[in-house]
This record gives structure tokens, sequence and C-alpha cells, in this order.
């Protein structure tokens, strides 16, 4: 077994620039890599508070149609780029994935950057708040290192040049953009329907109330949820913190759980059997507005 501190000494002794690959991939496949899951969900479910977003989601029919599949290519490709490196085979291929399922659509540089944006520092909040440990510098640093150099290869422009410059783009961009739109509502309340059906039935409708509870009053009202009773919040909170606790007595992880999910509800066995290729969204479906595309690819 590991010592606890084995990844923590590690990451200090690396370079958050040069090293920011290895770091990011210590942090979020050994050091919490069920806070990062989590902590990535919110960020998406966030994205979804800007009408421009969930507009053009709601769209494609996806979260309709197939939310669980959406959710799992978006989770599994971007463990492929963490786990292999963004200059790998492997991770190559999910960028191209990636890549080819946004060139469809007319997506604004500027929703694309706060997507981004809420890779980076989402993590960062949630580990502050219920991880078993703070952050290192160097975490931090990495993360904004690792995202910036992975939003470059998806094409987007602009990115900020520091940690601080990035972390003010993404409030600044919430203070303006999250506003209450019907489709807001629409694609959060599929995504709480899907987190809900991860537990048995008659612990649903306790889901859907204790994912409200971890939403602050500004997503609550792009999406006109209603909060949860206080109490909610405060158990949901304990109890997270009762978790962080508990790790801190646990031996350091020895193997990566990036991109090893074996129990997929999509690709069962995952990564047995399966090669990024294998993910991602389907072409636009033919109904789609216009004006929601980038330029329609030819049919075959």
């Amino acid at each position: 077994m590991l010592d606890r501190h084995h990844w923590l000494k590690r990451i200090s002794a690396l370079d958050p620039v040069r090293d920011h690959v290895e770091i990011h991939r210590i942090s979020a496949g050994h050091e919490f890599p069920w806070d990062y899951t989590r902590a990535l969900e919110f960020a998406l479910f966030r994205t979804y508070c800007v009408p421009s977003i969930s507009a053009l989601l709601a769209a494609t029919g996806e979260f309709r149609s197939r939310p669980q599949k959406r959710y799992d290519d978006t989770a599994l490709l971007m463990a492929e780029i963490a786990a292999h490196g963004y200059e790998s085979a492997r991770g190559r291929s999910a960028l191209r994935v990636i890549n080819r399922a946004h060139g469809h659509y007319a997506i604004s540089n500027d929703d694309m950057l706060y997507v981004l944006s809420t890779f980076v520092f989402d993590p960062i909040d949630w580990i502050s708040a219920y991880g078993w440990r703070r952050l290192h510098p160097h975490e931090e640093l990495a993360a904004f290192h690792y995202y910036r150099e992975v939003g470059a290869r998806m094409g987007i422009r602009d990115i900020p040049s520091s940690f601080a410059e990035f972390r003010t783009f993404k409030r600044g961009y919430e203070e303006s953009r999250f506003v209450y739109a019907d489709s807001n509502r629409e694609i959060g309340d599929y995504t709480v329907g899907l987190f809900a059906a991860w537990f048995p039935a008659f612990l649903r409708p306790a889901a859907r109330v204790g994912v409200r509870s971890m939403m602050p009053p500004a997503m609550l009202d792009a999406f006109g949820m209603r909060p949860a009773p206080a109490l909610v919040g405060v158990m949901a909170r304990a109890g997270l913190r009762a978790r962080a606790f508990a790790l801190r007595f646990f031996p350091a992880r020895a193997e990566s759980a990036l991109a090893r999910m074996p129990h997929n509800r999509t690709y069962p066995g995952y990564p047995s059997g399966y090669h990024p290729d294998d993910l991602g969204a389907p072409p636009p479906p033919a109904d789609i507005p216009a004006h929601c595309l980038r330029a329609r690819p030819p049919r075959s």
C-alpha cells in the first residue's frame, strides 16, 4: 500500500507548467477521481444555465432521446484525454471525436470558452469544499495549463493567459449570461432526471431534491427550479465532508481510475474492446433549425 501522501509528494516535486499533464493525471486519477467526476457533472450542468448553450442542446434532441449516452460519451472522451495525454494516440482520437461533433454546430467561441472554464474551476471549487485534502497550488495551476492546451486543440480562441484572468472571465460570464430560458428548464429537467435514474425507483424523488440542494441560487433561478429544503442541503454537505474526513485514513490509490469504467451504462466493460472512435454523438438530426448548424454536412 502507498503512503497517503505519496502522490502529494510527487506533485510538489513537479513543475505545474512543464509537467501539467502528469500532475492533472495524478490529481484526477489517483487523488480525487470521485470528486472530479462529480465536479465535472455539475460543471456541465452549470453550463446549461446559459440560454445559447441550452437552446442548441435542446435543438439536437440528444438530452430528450439518449441522455445517458451523451453523458457517458462526454465523460469517457475527457477521461481518455486525461488518462493518456492530449498528444497520445488515444488522446488525439478523443479530440477528433469531440471536434467532429462540435464542428457541425454554430457554437460561439465565448460559449466554448465558458464551458472550458468550468472544467478548470468547478473541480477546484468542489475539492476545496469536499476534498479529503486541499489542492496543492501545483494542482490548480496544472489544471489551468492542461485545459488551456486541450482548449487550443479544440480550436477555442482567446483563452486567457493566466489563472486569475480565466477565473475572472468565468465569473463575469455567469453574472451576465445566467438568465432563465425555457430551454434551460428543459435541459435542466432532463439532466436532473438522468442523475435520479441512477438510483432505485423509491429513492429517485429524494435524489431530485438532493441535486437541487447542491445548486446555488443563480443556477436555481436560471433553471426556474425551487430551492430544496435547507435541511437537505445541510445533510448533503455534511455527508460529503464526512466522506472526505474518512478518506484521510485510506492508503493512496495505486492505479489511476481514469478511463477505467467497467460498469459504464452505455459501454459495458469500458475500456476493454472499445476505442475513442466508438464514442460521440451522431450527425445532426434532419429537422434541426438551420441557424443551429455551422455548415450542414452532406448526407449519404
